[in-house]
This record gives structure tokens, C-alpha cells and sequence, in this order.
């Protein structure tokens, strides 16, 4: 009944930290159509920039900080990487999102040395508390709540906001948004900011349950937040979310037996191959038909 209790909520836990994350690849390629391959790194620049902003400052002071560089970076990465290339074929933006995710990690090499850097212990979230005999830490507890919050107050956002409809316009009609005289790039821009303050928020609740970072551990939990975010069907928030979650726990109890948790990612994928062979749009995406 413990190892129970202990998997399932160490699987919600992670699969709100990969929700984080994957909401940004689902906004940004909601609008663009393009999968932002430096979302990982983004992710994994906020651990290291705590690491070195709490060597000079409280953590109290970081953390915050640490969300405001973290959106600046993002918009930077948006305005110097993407948007020169608007126009360009598909592809030609995704080798430029590549190449921007390289370019951040030899950056976090050349800083850290190649080297692991231990992230802080941040109070309250770092203790430890039982349930129903299971041992954990209290960010495993607050994660899905946080989680849950943060989607709802983002699809208020959108739903009810004039930037949240404009980002819905230019998700539904992107050419037809510029001819009708919205400020595509602010929205595009908007959006990167979004989902770079909760990659940065998942990176607080992600580096506390495994502390130790290199300029490589953000290309994992990206990568299985992209995962999710296709699983649940990419462009869809709430499928991001749902499919993180299941890849979560999914995760974390074939980890339960040391023999197979070597196959953990490996399921991950199996998971996301049968459910892509039964419903190609994922569990939530809509069915596009393309003009000709």
C-alpha cells in the first residue's frame, strides 16, 4: 500500500513538472506550428540560474529574479531566432529552434564547466511529509495543485482577455489575424512569455526533486514534456496537461522494479505510438483539414 501511494504521487508530481513544460510547446505551436526545441534548455538554464543567483543573494529574492530573466530570455530567443525568419519555409525555423538549443547548452558548458551544480534546498517545499505511510517531500504535494491553478488562471487568460482572444485568432488563422490588423508579433512574443514563466516555475518544483544539473538535464524533461503535449494532442492545454500527468505516473511505476525501470522512457514512447495508432490528433486534438 506504500509503494503504491508513494509511486502514484511521485507520478503526479512529475507529471505536473512535464505539464509545465509542455504547455509551452502547445501555445507556441498552437500559433506558429513550430516545436521550439530550446524549451528544454530554457527549462534548464532557470536550475543553473538559481545555483549561481543564491550564491549572492536570499533565495526569497532568486526565485523571483530568476522567473524575470527567464521570461527576458525566452522573449529574446523569440525576437532574435524566430521572428527574422517568419516568412521562411517550416523548416529553415526549426533548424534555426536546433541550433538555438545547442547554442544554450555549449553557453551552460562553457559556464559550468561541463560540471553537475546542486540546486539550493528551498524550505517547505524540500521537507518531508507522510501520507497514508508513504514518506515524500511537500513539492510532490503542492505540485498538482500549483499545476491546476496555473492552467485555470492561463484559460481565464485566454478565454477572457483581449490578448487571450487575439492568441485564439492567430491559432485559428494566422495569415488571416495580420490582414485584420492584430499585432502578431506582440502575440507571438506574449507567448513565449507565458511559456517560459512556467518552465521556469516547473524548473523550481523539478530541481527539488532532482537536484543535481548539467547543461544536458533539460533535453530529458523536454523531451517527455513534448511527448505529452503530442499525446494529449498539441495545441490543446488541457490535453498538455492530461497527457503529462499520464506519462507521469506511467513513468514512475515501471520504475517500481529496478529490473525493468531501465524501460521507462522507452514505455513512454510505446505509450504515445499505440495512442497516436488509434487517434493520430492525440487525446484532444482536433482534426485539421489543410486547403489546397
Amino acid at each position: 500500500m506504500q509503494l503504491a501511494v508513494s509511486t502514484l504521487l511521485s507520478g503526479i508530481s512529475a507529471g505536473g513538472q512535464y505539464a509545465l513544460i509542455a504547455i509551452g510547446y502547445t501555445l507556441v505551436y498552437g500559433i506558429l506550428r513550430l516545436i521550439n526545441f530550446a524549451h528544454g534548455d530554457v527549462f534548464m538554464v532557470a536550475g543553473l540560474v538559481v545555483i549561481y543567483m543564491t550564491a549572492s543573494m536570499p533565495l526569497y529574492v532568486a526565485l523571483p529574479l530568476m522567473v524575470v530573466f527567464i521570461v527576458v530570455l525566452g522573449f529574446c530567443i523569440e525576437r532574435a531566432a524566430y521572428k527574422p525568419l517568419r516568412s521562411a519555409p517550416r523548416m529553415s525555423v526549426m533548424i534555426s529552434a536546433i541550433g538555438v538549443s545547442f547554442l544554450i547548452q555549449n553557453f551552460a558548458t562553457y559556464y559550468t564547466g561541463g560540471l553537475a551544480r546542486f540546486y539550493p534546498e528551498i524550505p517547505f517545499l524540500y521537507d518531508s511529509v507522510t501520507i497514508a505511510g508513504a514518506t515524500t517531500r511537500w513539492v510532490t504535494i503542492v505540485t498538482p495543485f500549483l499545476v491546476v491553478a496555473l492552467v485555470l488562471l492561463l484559460l481565464l487568460l485566454i478565454n477572457k482577455t483581449k490578448i487571450g482572444l487575439a492568441m485564439r485568432a492567430a491559432a485559428k488563422d494566422f495569415e488571416t489575424c495580420q490582414l485584420m490588423g492584430i499585432k502578431i508579433n506582440s502575440v507571438i512574443s506574449f507567448t513565449f512569455v507565458i511559456g517560459s514563466a512556467l518552465a521556469a516555475i516547473g524548473s523550481i518544483l523539478y530541481f527539488t526533486n532532482y537536484p543535481s544539473i548539467m547543461p544536458q538535464s533539460g533535453a530529458l524533461p523536454g523531451l517527455r514534456a513534448f511527448v505529452a503535449a503530442v499525446f494529449g494532442g498539441i495545441g490543446s492545454i488541457p490535453g498538455a496537461v492530461v497527457g503529462a500527468f499520464i506519462i507521469g505516473i506511467c513513468e514512475n511505476i515501471v520504475k517500481v522494479n529496478p529490473t525493468y525501470s531501465i524501460f521507462s522512457d522507452a514505455v513512454t514512447f510505446i505509450i504515445l505510438i499505440v495512442v497516436l495508432g488509434v487517434k493520430p490528433t492525440g487525446l484532444f486534438g482536433e482534426k485539421v483539414t489543410d486547403k489546397v
